[in-house]
């Protein structure tokens, strides 16, 4: 048993390099090929680290949702200050901060510009405001949402705003994204498919004499496709390659300009390149769908050669 399955192992090292030495004797061809399907690998793969780096860089976010509570015109400020000390009072909150309608004013005249427009303002158009954090516990969107439809329901209370709702927003923006990305991936996955499999089906045109000779001695079709697999193996391992490598400079040039962009808004986010195992998966892959397409081609085209 164990001298069948050494032969059997041995046959198939043999057939491997051999296809392997094969495609080294045309460089230009096997380069080409190999570089159609790096880039079409790379593609989605490189939109990939950068979504999943999205992702990461705004996961604390969804941890730091305020609600701006906004006072009617009529509250004054002891009227901001009494609920401010009632919503501190709930276990749901961690703090409130309150914002006189002058504080807001005068924070406004500073970041706006429209500092003589508003000298022209007889009254004070902002009202009092309050600024509530919720609990840790509570730091969700089912809690804030709650919390949220309580504070508008006080009296008093003329507008409550989720300030971090447009996380939400972008969550949403990056999981149709995501779709895009799987969906641009698996239309690349079937052109690399289609790729190897128009470059074996030239390959066995090429040697067909050569298979009608093996068939004439007696091969049967699944020996004389298997030299066609393996170099639809190379020829996937050899873009896999090409692809890990393309993600990884690019993501080495945009590095430092990103680190940068990122520390104008004050962040310590570092970005991240392509993980190990998503490199394996993707060599994986890239073999996989190598030979599924000199499988299709191979299976059809020898089938057709007959001496």
């Amino acid at each position: 048993m164990s001298t069948a399955l050494n032969t059997w192992l041995a046959r198939h090292a043999q057939t491997l390099m051999g296809s392997l030495g094969r495609i080294v004797q045309h460089p230009v061809a096997t380069a080409m090929t190999m570089a159609v399907i790096a880039l079409a690998l790379a593609l989605p793969l490189f939109f990939n680290v950068l979504l999943e780096n999205t992702r990461a860089a705004t996961a604390d976010w969804n941890q730091a949702f305020e609600l701006s509570v906004y006072l009617t015109k009529k509250a004054g400020t002891e009227r901001a200050e009494a609920l401010a000390k009632q919503l501190r009072a709930r276990p749901d909150i961690a703090r409130v901060r309150v914002v006189s309608a002058e504080q807001a004013l005068v924070e406004f005249r500073a970041s706006s510009g429209f500092g003589k427009a508003l000298d022209l303002l007889d009254t004070n158009p902002l009202p009092n405001a309050l600024v509530v954090t919720p609990a840790l516990a509570a730091s969700t969107a089912q809690g804030t949402q709650a919390l949220k439809i309580h504070i508008a329901s006080l009296a008093d209370v003329d507008t409550v705003e989720l300030d971090t709702e447009w996380v939400q927003r972008l969550n949403a923006l990056l999981d149709v994204v995501r779709r895009v990305i799987w969906l641009t991936g698996a239309l690349l996955a079937l052109s690399v498919v289609l790729v190897v499999g128009n470059t074996i089906r030239l390959d066995i045109l090429n040697r067909r004499a050569e298979i009608e000779v093996m068939k004439l001695v007696g091969a049967t079709d699944s020996f004389a496709r298997r030299p066609f697999l393996y170099s639809g193996v190379w020829y996937g391992l050899g873009g896999g390659v090409g692809a890990v490598l393309v993600v990884a400079v690019a993501s080495a040039l945009l590095a430092k300009p990103i680190q940068r962009l990122i520390g104008l808004y004050g962040s310590q986010f570092q970005l991240k390149g392509l993980r190990f195992g998503t490199a394996a998966l993707i060599l994986g892959l890239s073999m996989g769908l190598g030979w599924v397409g000199s499988w299709i081609a191979a299976t059809r085209h020898i089938r057709a050669v007959e001496p």
